[in-house]
């Protein structure tokens, strides 16, 4: 009994007076000074944090920024830390690539959808709200790169101090530059063994052309430098302007599909205010809908009354569909509408095309649903109904670029269950008839003929190849073979150049950039950007398997390429196709003439066993009898071919166009 009393069962308090490194926390989360005795609890600091976000700052003290990096530069990472930091999301928390939230984002380190989070931040004792709008680094979504950009006023340009400048690091500052932001440089890794940041700073300078004598040095792994970011994002990026009294103008950045709230359009204020159950209008798709809610995120959704002029949120008003809240757009009030809407706006315009089927017949209506759930949450991605005699029911997909179409593919195979067969991805071609109409086309068998068709304009990309010296001879080697047009050389450093060559998009689509990493051992990447359609002389390459043409191996190619595409394919298809009971001619034709064969020979029986000598008249007479069999065979036969020589073809058609 007497036990039982001395023992203090009631549970222990943690107080901020006797706790240093929670009074810190405290501090840095709520901006304010801790009382001594107060009692706190980690579920109320983080609640508590979560309420500070919420807490208006006037307009002076907000900060919209982004980080643009090449691929694999440390974007995310430090991403992380600055949430971490500021006390925006818990440490327990906490995980690699926070705002990476697909699996497939997480395992090939790559952002494919962008987020924004909402951050606050005390500097010399005044909170300040810093949005991140972080934007995907790769070339295919480069439009969507472009529309972040536009909703901010700032961005961290954060340079691998191992690597230095990269392709995309200066794509995505000329994006920047376009948008008149404040740039901020920032090498990260300084901690590698390998790191040289005196040589990528004068890299810097030398090829961007910024001002270096400011630049943060940090390792976003082991926290170095990351306060000197947030402050130099406060002292350095401007803040938005106070327009909240003009009519509504907002920028759509992006916009995602959910099952239970319709389409969550992520935007940007620019003019005015917006507030929950107003009326607004999406100018360029020209649909209106009631605000059902409007909020923050930070970097969860959390619901706000209002947002005005500078602040970055999100709004679900019951939108149906992607394509109604394309990003880009302009959201403005029904009955106050904006006089015009911001600048930029594009339709998203698929250039590399390609063939879907299930392996299993029986998966095409489940292929169709998968196709329109994907297409509610992406609007650039376009389908439509095919059918092919070997691979029976289908779709062709239209797609911003090969890793657009990557991504599509894995996504249905993981989140839908399909097993596909993909064909080779195609470009769209434009087809001059000889009565003068234009058409597009994408898919080899609804090309003209010869005699209705003036001419055939491909898509042209400018690419730019940035490679150390020592492979400068390989890469142009590389683009020769893919018909490039070379227009400039230039060393941005002493041992790094830059390459400028013009070539036609059908050539990038196969394993151009495999190639390219493989000659130069890992070390050049690739910056691409369409500039138009340009005569060729293409023509449709047919493939014959016993006088029958197979439709879905017939292929537009180069005519210069056409001998050689020819033999691959028919070599390949003599290997697979199973021999028949008659002889099996496989051709590859350009219209009527043949210009690669090859023939499978036939599957025969030995009649002449039974002879054991004797006159040669007998042995002949059974030899005619068989082959006259044979051309009776041959004259009604059929061949099959079998799925495995279709992948296959497939494949190799990739690797040789």
């Amino acid at each position: 009994m007497a036990m039982a009393s001395a023992m203090d069962l009631s549970p222990p308090t943690f107080r901020c007076h006797s706790n240093r490194k929670l009074q810190l926390l405290c501090q840095a989360t709520a901006g304010t000074e801790p009382q001594s005795g107060l009692s706190v609890s980690g579920s109320k600091l983080a609640a508590r944090s979560g309420q500070d976000r919420l807490l208006k700052v006037p307009i002076s003290n907000i900060r919209n920024f982004s980080i643009i990096a090449h691929i694999d530069h440390g974007k995310s990472t430090l991403a992380d830390k600055l949430l971490q930091v500021t006390g925006t999301v818990q440490n327990r928390d906490m995980k690699e690539q926070f705002l990476d939230n697909m699996d497939l984002e997480r395992e090939r380190g790559i952002t494919i959808k962008l987020q924004a989070a909402r951050m606050r931040y005390v500097y010399e004792d005044t909170p300040y709200c810093l949005n991140l709008i972080d934007t995907p680094g790769h070339v295919d979504f480069s439009y969507e790169v472009s529309r972040s950009l536009a909703a901010c006023e700032g961005a961290l340009l954060v340079v691998d101090a191992s690597q230095g400048v990269e392709a995309q690091t200066l794509a995505n500052v000329y994006l920047a530059l376009e948008n008149n932001l404040e740039i901020i440089p920032v090498l990260n890794k300084i901690d590698l063994p390998g790191a040289e940041p005196e040589k990528v700073l004068k890299e810097i300078e030398e090829v961007i052309g910024l001002d270096c004598s400011k630049a943060i040095f940090c390792s976003a792994k082991e926290g170095i430098g990351i306060t000197e970011i947030l402050d130099a994002i406060v002292q350095r990026i401007p803040a938005p302007r106070d327009t909240a009294k003009n009519p509504l103008r907002a920028l759509i950045f992006d916009s995602y599909y959910d099952p239970y709230r319709g389409v969550i359009v992520y935007f940007r204020v620019i003019d005015g205010k917006v507030k929950k159950g107003d009326r607004i209008f999406f100018m360029a798709s020209g649909k209106d809908y009631f605000a059902d809610e409007v909020g923050v995120l930070s970097p969860n959704q959390i619901q706000v009354d209002e947002l005005y002029a500078g602040e970055v949120g999100y709004i679900a008003a019951s939108v149906r569909s992607v394509a109604d809240a394309r990003v880009g757009d302009t959201i403005t009030h029904y009955g106050r509408k904006a006089e015009s809407s911001l600048p930029g706006y594009e339709e998203a315009t698929p250039m590399v095309f390609c063939g879907l089927f299930p392996v299993d017949a029986d998966q095409f209506p489940d292929l169709r649903d998968a196709l329109e759930k994907l297409q509610l949450n992406d609007a650039a991605l376009k389908f439509e109904p095919e059918t092919s005699s070997a691979m029976g029911f289908g779709f062709r997909c239209g797609f911003l670029g090969l890793l657009h179409m990557e991504i599509v593919q894995e996504r249905l195979e993981r989140e839908y269950n399909l097993n596909l067969i993909t064909t080779a991805p195609s470009v769209v071609y434009r087809v001059n008839s000889v009565n003068g109409d234009t058409t597009l086309c994408s898919n080899p068998s609804r090309l003209p003929d010869p005699g209705q068709r003036k001419s055939v304009e491909e898509p042209y990309v400018k690419i730019e190849l940035l490679t150390p010296k020592d492979y400068i001879g390989a890469l142009m080697e590389l683009a020769q073979e893919r018909r490039g047009e070379f227009k400039e050389m230039k060393y941005i450093a002493e041992n790094r150049a830059s390459i400028l060559y013009e070539l036609p998009l059908a050539e990038m689509v196969g394993d151009f950039f495999d190639q390219l990493k493989s000659r130069t051992k890992g070390y050049a990447s690739m910056e691409y950007s369409v500039i138009g359609y340009r005569e060729s002389d293409l023509i449709k390459l047919d493939i014959l398997i016993n006088a029958e043409m197979v439709e879905p191996l017939s292929t537009i190619v180069h005519r210069d390429k056409a001998y050689s595409v020819g033999r691959a394919l028919t070599q390949k298809l003599k290997e697979l196709i199973p021999r028949q009971m008659f002889k099996v001619p496989i051709q590859a034709c350009i219209g009527s003439k043949v210009i690669a064969s090859e023939a499978l020979s036939a599957i025969r029986k030995d009649v002449l066993a039974k002879c054991y000598g004797g006159d040669i008249s007998r042995k002949k007479k059974l030899l005619k009898k068989q082959a006259a069999g044979k051309k009776r065979m041959k004259a009604i036969g059929r061949v099959d071919v079998p799925q495995e020589a279709f992948m296959a073809v497939l494949k190799l058609e990739r690797e040789v166009l």
